[in-house]
């Protein structure tokens, strides 16, 4: 349901919206000047116990994926690596929100980079957060049973209703405990399945979960006014509440929903001081870790790059290499909130005082205006980097130079102008892990970042509203421009980053570009390399849709298409081996480069050590069947149907012909007309990629076998030929003929194209592939080999794969298997459904 586009953007931002009018209502009578006070007036005795609980909360998030590998990848992860996985996972996430694309995917690529493969990286993650809910389920389990003063405020039922919830939580617990410490314990879902920890891990597990609960929630209680009359039990709960809703919102962190749900819950209507603990707790638990991980990345990142890596830095190469652009992300993000939450607060009035002697009143409103637009276009440029494009670096190192100068201008806002300074040598250190040219926009975001984004913008906006509730509104304030027209300006930034947002997302959503296949030249050297080639299949090359790669001496080429979201060859290497493993690597680093998948599709043996040293995953889709030609014959029960249609052929004046590739210009219109109407018939459309079309071009390349009737002359079938290099193979591509000839015109046409290639001396007939065939529907097998079975089992009343194996299997052909090398995980099914739009234009052209 949730696949649902609409959904998906409605849904964080309903909650977003409530959350953000019932924290409007709730702080309606306090001031920003009087946070700004119990702010100043909080001590520093508090904010070090604030700081100590923060640390105590992050060593146990370490401790999460420390003893999770224990139990998924025992011995093959570092555990210092486990360590800073988990808690650099974790500050990004909970600055950033929208954990699964920015604390998730930190910890699969420092763990992927490391060898582990989708079913280990899966097993530590999925155990980390049962490890988190097991935690949980013991303190609600232990809160519930001996039910505290004030924990009865939150859950409206009697004791004894209460006690006995917390003794089921537990004893749940304690059976799971029993049922781990069993030995042996395995999970598997959908083909993926990692060990689960024994008693003692579980228990190590839990106890981080403890930590971890404890030490995040205690970093806030701290900081919260001592009369605010709630005990600890009840003030855990209510923030655990905050934390699930605050991740439904998708807002960045929660940013907004979770303050506004803690108010909510803990009865703090219109207290400045409730206000002011939960501003410094974002700054304590929230920032602080996340600048932290952002300077020891930064500043390991550069020193990895200024030396020689090796012994014990290998491992922490890698570990950083594959984060550096979700944190340089995360940098611009909170450089642009920054810039934003600063235009929407009032500027201090010594700092205006000064600005008005030196600089004119419309300077400073340019600058104020700049600033936003600077910081909206940071958030937006920040998915670029995340996607490791060189442009949006540059962009964004642009953009913070421009944000530094309206800080000064604008306000003469120093701190902000220091933190701006700060992120330019931040990203500065970041720059080599941007590489990549593509010319995707930088500004077009996907649904995710468009929701996490608009959530943000609108948790600043309340943050306006709140700083100037004081202000009474109307529509004169629009147009007023004063030196203390701080409000005047909010409202004019805020409407410059509502129209800005506007644009990219309408272009986000509408704007996309499906790429049109061109038609290119074929090159000499492609047509020669193709005409040696021993392996038929090579000759598809030719059709015109593909792009190619070839090696610089010429010896070996790569026929390949763009789909605008990936680069896909059709097959291996044609030429070369040698040549032909570095086209392998030049074609994905040249994905890389772009932003794009690579895969390689219908793809034999010869290559998979190279495919394997790429790290693409090799998934299985079917079967390519070959018969011998050397003394073959018609005879025998199995080929009995194109026997008889053969002599039939024969008997009613048939004639079988090859019309060389010199003569074929005469006959192409007739050709043309027998596919037109064979293809009228089939109510379908000319494929391509892995299959030919009707195109004059490209069939001029080859000979062509034609039945005609021998009474009229006319051709009522034909094929065009494929011939390997030294006699080595026979195929076929076009095969079609008059809807109206007998039904055995086929079946003839075929029986004589194998007869001819055998007289001729060719070696091998290729009967072509034979879709999902071979594949491994067993319990043990991975997840898409079972797909591929299952469809290859179910799909038959729509597309017939068992019928047409059941066809080439008449010949007795030797079956070889057939491949696809592309990313693992998610990006297989992706990739087969670019083919699929590569082939058939989308699924609806396959449907027909």
């Amino acid at each position: 349901m949730l696949e649902k586009p609409w959904l998906r953007i409605a849904i964080p931002v309903l909650v977003t919206g409530i959350a953000l009018t019932v924290l409007h209502d709730l702080s309606a009578h306090v001031k920003w000047s009087d946070v700004q006070t119990d702010v100043a007036m909080t001590s520093w005795k508090l904010m070090l116990f604030a700081l100590l609980w923060t640390a105590f909360s992050f060593l146990s998030l370490s401790l999460y994926d420390v003893f999770a590998v224990q139990s998924v990848a025992g011995g093959k992860v570092p555990l210092p690596v486990a360590g800073l996985a988990g808690a650099s996972g974790y500050a990004v996430s909970n600055c950033l929100g929208f954990s699964y694309i920015t604390g998730t995917a930190i910890r699969y690529r420092i763990y992927a980079s490391l060898g582990l493969d989708l079913g280990r990286v899966a097993g530590v993650i999925a155990t980390s957060w049962v490890a988190f809910w097991m935690g949980l389920v013991l303190v609600l389990g232990v809160l519930l049973t001996v039910h505290p003063d004030g924990i009865s405020k939150v859950m409206p039922v009697s004791e004894t209703v209460e006690t006995a919830i917390g003794l089921c939580l537990l004893g749940a617990l304690v059976a799971m405990f029993i049922w781990l410490s069993s030995g042996g314990r395995r999970l598997a879902v959908a083909g993926i399945g990692f060990d689960l920890p024994g008693g003692k891990l579980a228990s190590l597990l839990t106890l981080a979960a403890i930590g971890d609960l404890v030490g995040a929630s205690m970093a806030l209680y701290v900081l919260m006014p001592d009369d605010l009359g709630v005990g600890y039990p009840y003030f855990f709960t209510v923030y655990i509440a905050a934390i699930a809703v605050g991740i439904l919102s998708h807002a960045p962190g929660g940013l907004g929903v979770f303050e506004a749900t803690l108010i909510a819950g803990l009865g703090a209507s219109g207290r400045s001081d409730v206000i002011a603990a939960l501003l410094l707790y974002r700054v304590v638990y929230t920032f602080l870790p996340f600048g932290i991980a952002s300077v020891s990345i930064a500043v390991a990142s550069a020193l990895t790059q200024r030396h020689r890596i090796g012994g014990a830095a290998t491992w922490v190469y890698r570990v950083i290499r594959p984060i550096v652009p979700m944190v340089a992300a995360g940098v611009a993000a909170v450089a642009g909130v920054v810039l934003l939450v600063s235009g929407a607060l009032p500027a201090g009035t010594q700092n205006l005082g000064v600005l008005r002697e030196v600089l004119p009143l419309s300077f400073v409103e340019a600058s104020h205006l700049a600033g936003s637009a600077v910081g909206v276009l940071l958030l937006l440029v920040s998915r670029g980097l995340f996607r490791k494009l060189y442009r949006a670096w540059v962009v964004a190192m642009l953009l913070m130079v421009a944000g530094f100068f309206a800080s000064l201008a604008k306000g003469l806002d120093t701190h902000e102008a220091l933190s701006m300074l700060g992120t330019i040598g931040l990203l500065a250190m970041f720059r080599g892990a941007f590489y990549r040219v593509s010319g995707a926009s930088i500004f077009r975001l996907n649904i995710p970042w468009l929701v996490s984004v608009v959530a943000l913008l609108a948790v600043i906006f309340w943050i306006g509203l709140f700083a100037y509730s004081h202000v009474e509104y109307k529509n004169a304030l629009w147009w007023e421009f004063a030196w203390n027209g701080d409000a005047s300006r909010f409202l004019r930034s805020s409407l410059i980053v509502a129209v800005i947002v506007g644009i990219v997302a309408v272009n986000s959503l509408f704007g996309r570009e499906i790429p049109t296949p061109v038609r290119t030249e074929i090159p000499e050297v492609v047509e020669r390399l193709v005409m040696e080639c021993e392996d038929t299949e090579s000759q598809i090359s030719l059709t015109g849709d593909k792009q190619f790669l070839i090696s610089p001496n010429q010896t070996a080429f790569i026929a390949y298409a763009d789909t605008g979201n990936a680069l896909i060859s059709k097959g291996e290497p044609v030429g070369d081996e040698t040549a032909g493993r570095q086209l392998i690597w030049q074609l994905r680093e040249m994905a890389d480069r772009e932003g794009k998948l690579c895969a390689f599709y219908s793809v034999s043996t010869k290559y998979l050590p190279t495919f394997l040293d790429l790290g693409l995953s090799i998934l299985k889709i079917g079967e390519v069947a070959r018969v011998p030609l050397k003394d073959f014959s018609l005879d025998g029960k199995s080929r009995k149907r194109f026997r008889q249609a053969r002599n039939r052929a024969e008997r009613e004046g048939y004639v079988f012909e090859i019309i060389p590739k010199e003569d074929l210009a005469p006959v192409l219109p007739e050709l043309r007309a027998i596919s037109d109407h064979w293809l009228a018939q089939k109510a379908g459309a000319e494929k391509g990629f892995a299959l030919g079309g009707f195109d004059d071009q490209y069939l001029s390349y080859f000979d062509h076998a034609v039945l005609r009737d021998g009474k009229t002359g006319k051709i009522m079938a034909f094929a065009n030929l494929f011939q390997g290099g030294n006699k080595s193979e026979l195929s076929l591509d076009l095969m079609r003929y008059e809807p109206d000839s007998p039904s055995f015109v086929m079946d003839a046409l075929f029986a004589e194209m194998m007869n001819w290639g055998s007289q001729q001396g060719f070696h091998w007939f290729s009967l072509g592939a034979a879709p999902f065939s071979g594949i491994e529907n067993r319990q043990l097998a991975s997840l898409w080999n079972r797909i591929g079975g299952f469809v290859y089992e179910h799909g038959e009343q729509f597309y017939h794969f068992e019928g047409l194996r059941a066809f080439k299997q008449k010949f007795d052909p030797e079956w070889s298997p057939n491949y696809l090398a592309s990313p693992g995980g998610l990006a297989a099914p992706r990739i087969l459904y670019e083919v699929n739009i590569l082939i058939s234009g989308g699924l609806r052209g396959l449907t027909k």
